[in-house]
């Protein structure tokens, strides 16, 4: 190469090695500073494009599980208030149950009335319990739901049975004859509006409908003889468990207002006693299709997942003490004041306890779900992180290596310049 002054190529080749090591350095101390090997789209276009919607999922799964720990919360507030109201519900059948007892006076079922009337009003508070300001069980956060009436359904009495068939001839669910006769006396009691009803007759001729529909006035009536129960809240058909015919009985009209608590029916023979066998299956109707008033669809839903309609949604009922047959809306009480009447709130308050029972399986579910659901969201971010490290990322031990390569390279490259520019000085001496 020519000695020459103007154009130093050594210097200038020098020069651009150096900027390109500087360059190499500069990155390769922010990717070590930042723990990163891409800090922009620059340093790797589809890889960053790639990471960034991961952090983007992993942010939404991060939050969705959130959510489904504040749903689990809200659950458990309402757990809590039905958890409550079922061990009133206990404690009220076991007063039902002492009431009914002719060992105590009408002046001692008075003072457990009044016991009954505070846990009764109790259940009304537990239904009012809110989480962040929102009511859950008092019916405002019901799914969509039909106005549907009371159907009770006995699966004791023979298949064959019908609602035309006499007292006298009916049978258990295995053939055997109930035994009643003309002379005995059938009673019937029901709960509606918080009022009960007691009214009786002589068997007689009487039919089983006939009997059902006399003594209720009108207010209960069988509604069929099969399988078929009838449609529930959301219009689906409710068939009996067993899939065999059985009697269903139901209230006259709809809604809560409606709706008949507690049925009880049993046989006295002419001397007072009773006949088990027949009370057994005829005081057997169990209610398969709860009252409800119609609702609009208030169902609470959690969003659990990162795309939309990735949710968990809840329906929960009324369990105030009216909708729970305790009470009328006028406000009157279940009364076990006599005998006759604590007999009857015996099954309203088992009635009730299903009811209960029911809500708190459904809030059960829903919690247990959620302990699934935070499990899922937790291992999917965590595997979503460990892609997104894979790709974002730096090695650190490696960009040591190539930061230590370019700081050498660099101090290389700074010391060869200052060589060249010294070579160009070399020039001068020809000029002395």
């Amino acid at each position: 190469m020519a000695m020459v002054v103007k154009n130093n190529m050594s210097a200038l080749s020098t020069l651009n090695t150096l900027n390109r090591n500087t360059t190499a350095l500069s990155k390769s101390l922010q990717k070590v500073s930042s723990g990163m090997k891409i800090n922009s789209a620059a340093d790797d276009a589809s890889g960053y494009a790639i990471s960034e919607r991961m952090r983007v999922q992993i942010r939404s799964l991060d939050q969705a599980n959130s959510n489904a720990q504040n749903g689990g919360s809200m659950m458990k507030v309402a757990e809590g208030a039905v958890s409550s109201t079922v061990e009133i519900l206990k404690t009220l059948k076991e007063k039902a149950v002492n009431a009914a007892n002719d060992t105590n006076t009408d002046a001692d079922r008075a003072t457990i009335q009044k016991e009954m009337d505070q846990s009764i009003d109790q259940i009304n508070d537990n239904a009012n319990v809110t989480f962040n300001g929102q009511y859950l069980v008092d019916g405002s956060k019901n799914k969509e739901v039909h106005q549907t009436t009371t159907a009770m359904t006995n699966q004791s009495l023979s298949t064959s049975t019908g609602s035309g068939d006499a007292l006298t001839g009916l049978k258990a669910r295995n053939g055997d004859s109930l035994n009643i006769h003309s002379t005995d006396t059938v009673t019937v009691s029901y709960v509606k509006d918080g009022k009960t009803h007691t009214s009786s007759v002589q068997v007689g001729t009487n039919t089983l409908a006939g009997v059902i529909s006399d003594l209720t006035s009108g207010a209960v009536t069988v509604r069929s003889t099969n399988s078929m129960i009838g449609k529930d809240a959301s219009l689906n058909t409710v068939n009996t468990a067993s899939g065999e015919s059985a009697i269903t009985i139901a209230s006259s009209k709809s809604g809560i207002d409606n709706q008949i608590a507690g049925f009880t029916m049993y046989i006295t023979d002419n001397k007072g006693n009773v006949n088990k066998s027949a009370n057994a299956a005829l005081d057997a109707f169990d209610e398969s299709i709860r009252a409800q008033n119609k609702s609009e669809d208030n169902s609470i839903v959690m969003q659990v997942g990162t795309k939309a309609g990735q949710s968990i949604k809840v329906g929960l009922t009324d369990m105030k003490a009216q909708a729970l047959g305790l009470q009328g809306k006028n406000g009157e009480t279940l009364s076990i004041g006599n005998q006759e009447k604590a007999n009857a709130a015996i099954n309203v308050l088992d009635s009730a306890i299903q009811k209960a029972l029911d809500q708190q399986t459904t809030i059960g579910a829903v919690e247990s779900r959620l302990e699934y659901t935070q499990s899922n969201l937790t291992t999917a971010s965590e595997n979503v992180t460990a892609a997104e490290s894979t790709i974002r990322d730096a090695d650190m031990a490696k960009e040591m290596t190539e930061y230590t390569k370019n700081n050498v390279l660099m101090q290389a490259a700074q010391s060869m310049l200052a060589q060249a520019n010294q070579s160009s000085s070399n020039a001068l001496s020809l000029l002395q």
